[in-house]
């Protein structure tokens, strides 16, 4: 770490920072928090506070390995980028070409059972759909007939082989490219590594991304290394949390493009600062500038934003290749740079990036489906603290 004010950062004001994160797990709110900035590659704030499991009162530790969740997402788009450069594909191939399982998807239009009805899509899905959301997929999540469906298929239960079989079997939500809504996109891009390198996917980003950028704390799925640094999961039930989710009975498994990552907080601060330096962390190179570049633009459609429910409200948030993008600070009505882009995990783990100002920031704790406070207020709280 080096002086917060060498980086343009006041010591005073990321005081502010460790308050607030400290009083989330005094008032019971979560069992611990990191919380990380770095700018210009250089960390002016490391902070490790609370428990890594209540029961057995194990500490949090700088090394404690996190379930990251969602936060796999930016790295699946990085392997797939990884093979755009290698000229593997284009961003507007069409995915049968990939995936001939897709030939035939047709588009939802009403009713539901055998009423159900349905219609061909105005245009095929494309691999850039399945980066940003776009593609007609979904998850499963909602109340619609479409979710319900999903939630039948057990979409990805069969692993990534499977994926493409049982997506062909469904409806698309919507029109391609008429819609922003979260979906296993991100597993599809994870079936699409694995048909255009020959790897398996697990192989593929241990030997590629892992590897490379020295991330020995991640894996995907719970590593059998250390499940003594593995932190536990809780919710917030009635007012107390409850665990989810413990190391030695985790149910944390499986390989998957969208949510298979355990990592640390090291490992990931590297990941993100490699994006932040435009594809390159000490002398490795995973891709060119101008790549990284192309996956933090904003790549939505005209009159399509990022957020739950209706993606034609304005957001200021838009989706560029696997992470989220700040197109209007204003709009989203916090603290934040034009371009910051990132992403955040199930349990509460946050990353941002702002190639403007050189910064990066980690929020990690393990807090399953909160909602967005500590995000936005670590937002808030980290430039805040930036006085230049």
């Amino acid at each position: 770490t080096v002086e917060p004010e060498k980086e343009g950062f006041s010591k005073e004001r990321l005081a502010r920072l460790t308050a607030k994160t400290h009083s989330y797990v005094d008032s019971g709110g979560t069992a611990g928090v990191i919380t990380v900035i770095a700018r210009h590659g250089r960390i002016v704030h490391f902070d490790v506070y609370g428990k890594a499991d209540i029961e057995t009162g194990t500490p949090l530790r700088a090394d404690s390995l996190f379930r990251m969740y969602s936060m796999t997402k930016p790295i699946t788009s990085v392997a797939l980028l990884m093979l755009y450069e290698e000229g593997k594909f284009q961003l507007d191939d069409p995915l049968e070409k990939y995936f001939p399982e897709f030939k035939d998807l047709k588009v939802y239009v009403s009713g539901s059972g055998d009423q159900m009805q349905l219609e061909p899509p105005k245009r095929k899905p494309t691999v850039r759909d399945i980066f940003r959301h776009t593609a007609g997929f979904g998850y499963g999540m909602g109340q619609s007939p479409v979710d319900k469906l999903y939630q039948e298929a057990k979409v990805t239960a069969g692993g990534l082989k499977e994926l493409p079989v049982r997506l062909s079997k469904l409806p698309l939500l919507y029109h391609p490219g008429t819609r922003w809504v979260y979906s296993v996109s991100h597993d599809v891009q994870a079936a699409l590594v694995e048909r255009l390198s020959g790897m398996n996917f697990e192989d593929f980003m241990s030997k590629r991304i892992f590897k490379p950028l020295d991330m020995k704390d991640s894996s995907l799925g719970i590593p059998a290394l250390d499940l003594s640094r593995l932190t536990t999961s809780y919710s917030l039930k009635q007012g107390k949390l409850v665990p989810v989710d413990k190391p030695a009975t985790s149910n944390y498994r499986g390989v998957g493009g969208g949510t298979s990552l355990t990592s640390s907080a090291r490992d990931y601060l590297r990941f993100a600062q490699m994006l932040a330096n435009e594809g390159e962390l000490h002398g490795v190179r995973l891709l060119a500038p101008g790549t990284v570049r192309l996956m933090r633009s904003n790549h939505l459609p005209d009159g399509v934003w990022m957020g739950v429910g209706d993606s034609s409200v304005n957001t200021g948030t838009g989706y560029g290749l696997g992470v989220s993008v700040l197109v209007d600070p204003v709009r989203r009505g916090n603290l934040g740079s034009k371009g910051e882009f990132g992403w955040s995990g199930a349990a509460t783990t946050h990353v941002i990036i702002d190639p403007e100002k050189n910064i990066v920031g980690l929020f990690l704790t393990q807090k399953m489906m909160d909602d967005r406070v500590y995000y936005n207020e670590f937002i808030t709280m980290v430039y805040q603290a930036l006085l230049e």
